[in-house]
């Protein structure tokens, strides 16, 4: 078994995945529109420009995201994406690019159980936990 997070966007996915992949590192393996996919048809011209489906692979971590039409979007909310890192400079270069224009809601500290851990919702209203238990 083999897991994969799923966030979802209201048209940003694009510009949340270009993003990601600089800050994490990764690789956008795909990126599929509306337009270009067979759901064309029963999908409104203004959004064909949108993502209904991306992939980006980052180390052993693979994200997948997609632009929800309007009426079906609701904002992330009772989760996290938890990134566990060895490296506590590459959990502080993590933790300060994703927190770019977005929300710090714990500063990136030592804690009882960790090196590093921080808490921040980034600029596309994606919820991350930087935990790192090496130095």
């Amino acid at each position: 078994m083999k897991t994969s997070i799923h966030l979802t966007f209201n048209g940003q996915c694009e510009a949340a995945f270009q993003f990601y992949e600089r800050c994490l590192g990764g690789k956008i393996v795909l990126m599929l529109t509306y337009g270009d996919s067979p759901m064309a048809p029963d999908t409104p011209p203004e959004w064909h420009g949108k993502i209904v489906h991306a992939t980006l692979v980052a180390g052993e971590t693979s994200l997948a995201g997609s632009d929800f039409l309007p009426i079906d979007y609701e904002p992330p909310k009772g989760f996290f994406v938890l990134l566990d890192l060895d490296d506590s400079r590459e959990a502080e270069r993590i933790f300060h690019a994703l927190s770019q224009n977005g929300h710090i809601r714990m500063p990136l500290q030592k804690t009882f159980w960790a090196s590093r851990f921080g808490v921040l919702v980034d600029q596309f209203g994606i919820p991350w936990e930087i935990n790192c238990d090496g130095n």
